[in-house]
């Protein structure tokens, strides 16, 4: 069994790609081939109205109340990169962009 959950994968049209996102103007030869051999469908993570993080989003893919047993993204991060986290720690996430003149974000990711 293998599930694959793809995250932040929504666009909108650009006009440079004849008004396509940049999935539907993409090659995707395996992704192509696991959509036609597997089981695909369309899940709502969180309830109307709640904004569908990606830990929340996550947390809920996995059978749990996100709500309950939500950490942040942060606490997420850093066990995945083996920090030793205990009670009482804060874990912080974020991300750096890279802004031009007059302060024109250029990369939302810095990278």
């Amino acid at each position: 069994l293998i599930y694959v959950a793809i995250d932040g994968m929504g666009d909108l049209p650009i006009k440079k790609l004849g008004n396509k996102t940049t999935l539907e103007a993409a090659e995707t030869p395996n992704m192509n081939a696991l959509a036609q051999n597997g089981k695909t469908g369309l899940m709502y993570t969180v309830g109307k109205g709640v904004a569908p993080e990606s830990d929340v989003a996550v947390i809920s893919l996995l059978g749990y109340d996100p709500f309950k047993y939500s950490t942040g993204r942060g606490v997420i991060e850093a066990v995945g990169a083996d920090l030793n986290m205990k009670d009482g720690d804060l874990a912080l996430r974020c991300n750096f962009a890279t802004l031009g003149q007059g302060k024109n974000l250029l990369d939302r990711r810095a990278g």
